[in-house]
């Protein structure tokens, strides 16, 4: 089969598309066909470049997020036959740690990756644990399954976490990018007022497309004084960061208002900055984490998808498999608005 197979960390010129052998299936495991599969900034080009799992063995396929058919089905596995559409959700885990014995698979000690700890989807094929697989909602596309599925559950975790409520104000910081995108959607099904910060007009609209009451190019006015104003003063009740922008930081979280929540899953922009501990007592704030999603949020992804009301955010561009260097350098120049997705050659 042809993968797009990286022998080497670095560029995203490292990526070469080459003859590798097709896997096996194994035992509890799916075949897929592969159809489509995501370019991620952290899954993809940090893995790639040798900053997140450096140790990571080579040559090595990545692609956490593989959409397509079933072409075939190993031992012990009932719920799958040849043709089904199906899309994947990357983590593994054990079944045995403290964790998943507590039901909440999501923070497995021994958690393993698809892309990163077994070969993934960049490639025509890829073998995965049953468990893994999930059908593609009706009336969405391969590409569109891949980018719902991958995304959506991570913004449901958030706003569980952070507890928003009908009524309540949000502010969400890279709302232009995938994740982003999401949780403006998942917040508004909630019935929250949203309010996204995106760096250009451009990005402003697309997280205006998500459904985002009022976006903010905080490139052309000032966050917090625009937050400010529109919430009279009060601030927000919660704050989605996932950028982790120094430079930003002041802004986003002095948007937080009395007793405001700031839940954090990501931090793309460097993720270490300057924390006002006074302002965090004095004003009843709490800074939350949730880096993983459940059972339970994909689930509710699934669902909402089937309903038509979640949808995928904006896919820029769809690239042959072939190409998935010129999809890692175009993600990494930020020459894209929402996602890159790559196919491999139709079957």
């Amino acid at each position: 089969m042809k993968a797009a197979v990286m022998h080497e960390f670095g560029p995203p010129e490292v990526l070469r598309y080459e003859d590798v052998p097709d896997p096996v299936v194994g035992r509890g495991e799916v075949l897929l066909r592969v159809r489509s599969v995501s370019v991620n900034r952290t899954h993809c080009l940090r893995v790639r470049s040798g900053e997140y799992f450096p140790g990571l063995p080579l040559p090595h396929v990545l692609g956490v997020d593989p959409a397509g058919t079933v072409e075939a089905v190993g031992d012990g596995v009932h719920v799958w036959k040849r043709g089904d559409r199906v899309v994947v959700h990357h983590a593994i885990a054990c079944g045995a740690c403290e964790a998943c014995r507590a039901g909440e698979g999501e923070y497995c000690d021994r958690q393993r990756q698809i892309g990163i700890h077994r070969w993934g989807g960049y490639a025509e094929y890829v073998s995965v644990p049953a468990q893994n697989v999930h059908p593609v909602p009706e009336g969405l596309t391969f590409p569109e399954a891949t980018v719902v599925v991958r995304h959506a559950p991570l913004a449901f975790a958030l706003a569980r976490r952070a507890e928003l409520r009908a009524g309540e104000w949000a502010l969400v910081m890279g709302a232009a990018g995938a994740l982003g995108g999401f949780v403006v959607q998942v917040a508004k099904l909630v019935g929250a007022h949203v309010i996204a910060a995106a760096s250009s007009d451009e990005r402003a609209a697309a997280a205006r497309e998500c459904g985002a009451d009022i976006a903010v190019n905080y490139r052309a006015e000032d966050l917090l004084e625009a937050v400010l104003r529109v919430t009279e003063g009060r601030g927000v009740d919660v704050v989605f960061e996932n950028v982790g922008d120094r430079a930003l930081w002041p802004k986003s979280f002095g948007s937080l208002g009395f007793r405001g929540r700031l839940v954090t899953a990501g931090a793309h922009a460097g993720g270490r900055v300057e924390l006002d501990l006074g302002r965090l007592y004095h004003r009843l704030q709490r800074i939350i984490a949730s880096p993983r999603s459940s059972l339970a949020d994909i689930e509710r992804t699934l669902a909402e998808s089937r309903a038509g009301r979640i949808r995928s955010v904006r896919i820029d561009r769809v690239l042959p498999l072939a190409e998935a260097a010129v999809g890692h350098r175009l993600l990494q120049e930020r020459q894209v608005i929402g996602k890159v997705v790559l196919e491999p050659p139709a079957p």
